[in-house]
């Protein structure tokens, strides 16, 4: 049996949330672990905040709090945003309140250097004199000796994905007080990946099958691989273990080695709180496990070549990953999501005032899965206006109202020598349908969405081709056939709704009458003639109610 282990990048708790975060990262791994759910799947949904770094440590000190109350308060209001989402982990944990999260990060260091992967020495690293610190690659700001852009990390540059030596970096200066730093001698660790690539995980990478946006990217980056540090000097972070520190002070494990770690002691924590400490290993383990990291692009080399070194390197029989559907970036009208640089609005806010999961299905349906896209303004009125109100809210409340109002509230009738003409109509005579789920699987949610609008759209033709509110008064009997068929067909778009709108997706139940959670239904698949029908006839009508308030530009 597959155990599915699906992970979501760690948001950083250095600020909230934005809408390119979600659409990247978040919302398509929790359409996809609902559609799995659905057809019956074991899966596990892990993610947390990134907790530790320098970043953390500058931000904190500038607003006069502890680190950890600092990052809990970011914790609490991205969890909050994912929540006003609908977007469900099993855990949403954090690397600093994950008891386990230190122990797992140290063995991992453990291992990798009895292994012989890990290399220790003396090297120089900017280091600013007026913050009186080293700094950590992503605060040296410079000119990337690759493409020229101006405005590279020390880590890698946002604008041709170079990984950087920050040492090389043109007119270097320090990201906090812009100073040029100077050069110091330094003690760390670090990873030998051109060892770990050439041992095993390079191969690995060229035999595996990826998202066409992640092989270009991850194949580009295989020709180079330096050895990279996994150390850094500050006192906020996973300590050094001490039997291997050598006496050196004051190092912690650089966030982006922990960090992924952090997937594995959040799976640990969460089977803990189960009562079944050792089902961790069920999702990391043996070839029933299968991994799926939801990321966006910036995160392809940590989790397509990084992480699944360290997996190896460890020769803890640890499965690498099955897939890492990385999503380009989703930009804001017209230029990239920044809340560095006031490029964002208030989430919360937003959806205070909008319907929350018409945005999410304007999320979904406008993702960057292969391409950057972006989100606007006028394209969500169209969204909520003219494809789900008028799609799929206008099919619910004019057919469940006519219901109410001419034939007493519950699902009517069908006769029985309709149900061969019904079928044939719906089936075969008012449009293309398909199941989404098959979408979903190749991570193509944009397709997965227009699939759901087309499905609905079937019932929207077939109504008018039946005219029921003619048939009523020339035939009431067949009129109550047609209704019947549609009442079944909304009860397919409920459950095809689920994995994109849940909270919709259990109103409509709710109005067909349905009893539980639509969530816990089976997936519903393709309709045939043999499954089209399972409402029972005269099971009674909840109150119908508009689903997608129009919004005015």
């Amino acid at each position: 049996m597959t155990r599915h282990l699906v992970t979501s990048a760690l948001p950083y708790a250095n600020g909230p949330i934005h809408f390119g975060h979600v659409a990247g990262a978040y919302l398509p791994a929790d359409v996809y672990v609902r559609t799995l759910r659905m057809q019956g799947e074991d899966v596990v949904f892990v993610c947390g905040t990134d907790e530790y770094g320098v970043a953390i440590t500058i931000s904190a000190e500038k607003a006069g709090e502890e680190f950890s109350n600092y990052v809990r308060h970011w914790h609490d209001d991205i969890q909050g945003t994912f929540q006003a989402l609908g977007i469900e982990f099993d855990i949403f944990s954090g690397t600093s309140r994950c008891e386990d999260h230190a122990h797992t990060s140290q063995e991992f260091f453990r291992q990798l250097d009895a292994g012989g992967y890990l290399e220790k020495r003396t090297s120089e690293q900017h280091y600013c004199t007026h913050d009186e610190m080293f700094l950590a690659d992503r605060y040296v700001l410079g000119t990337c000796y690759n493409c020229g852009h101006e405005k590279a990390r020390g880590d890698e540059c946002p604008s041709c994905g170079t990984w950087i030596d920050a040492l090389r970096l043109g007119s270097p200066k320090c990201r906090v007080c812009g100073n040029a730093p100077e050069q110091r001698p330094t003690t760390h660790w670090y990873l030998d990946m051109p060892k770990l690539r050439d041992e095993h995980i390079g191969q690995w990478i060229l035999d595996h099958e990826w998202k066409p946006n992640v092989k270009a990217f991850i194949q580009n980056m295989m020709k180079d691989v330096p050895k990279r540090a996994i150390t850094r000097d500050m006192q906020w972070g996973v300590p050094v273990p001490e039997d291997l520190a050598g006496g050196e002070e004051g190092k912690v494990l650089y966030v982006w080695f922990d960090a992924p770690i952090g997937y594995i002691s959040f799976t640990k924590e969460l089977m803990a709180q189960r009562g079944t400490p050792e089902a961790w290993t069920d999702y990391w383990k043996g070839d029933d496990a299968r991994i799926v990291h939801f990321i966006g692009k910036d995160n392809i080399p940590f989790h397509c070549m990084v992480f699944p070194a360290m997996l190896y390197g460890v020769k803890q029989d640890y499965a690498l990953p099955a897939d890492v559907p990385a999503n380009e970036f989703y930009n804001l009208e017209g230029g990239k999501f920044s809340t560095s640089e006031g490029r964002a609005f208030d989430v919360g806010g937003f959806l205070d005032k909008y319907d929350r999961e018409a945005t999410r299905f304007h999320l979904i349906a406008s993702m960057p899965e292969t391409a950057d896209s972006e989100f606007t303004m006028d394209q969500f009125l169209t969204t909520n206006n003219s494809v789900l109100a008028a799609t799929i809210g206008n099919l619910v409340t004019r057919v469940l109202k006519f219901i109410v109002k001419n034939f007493e509230g519950s699902v009517p009738p069908i006769a029985a020598e309709h149900v061969a003409e019904m079928n044939e109509l719906i089936l075969t005579g008012c449009g293309e349908f398909g199941d989404p789920a098959e979408h979903v699987r190749q991570y193509r949610f944009r397709r997965a969405a227009e699939q759901l609008v087309a499905n609905a759209a079937v019932a929207n033709v077939f109504m008018d081709r039946m005219a029921p509110w003619t048939l009523r008064k020339t035939d009431p009997v067949k009129a109550q056939s047609s209704l019947n068929t549609l009442c079944e067909w909304i009860s397919w778009v409920a459950r095809w709704m689920v994995p994109f709108m849940p909270g919709k997706a259990q109103a409509i139940w709710e109005m067909l009458g349905g009893a539980g959670a639509v969530a816990d239904q089976p997936w519903p698949g393709i309709p045939t003639a043999e499954t089209l029908r399972s409402l029972p006839e005269g099971q009674p009508l909840g109150e119908p109610a508009a689903l997608f308030p129009r919004i005015e530009a």
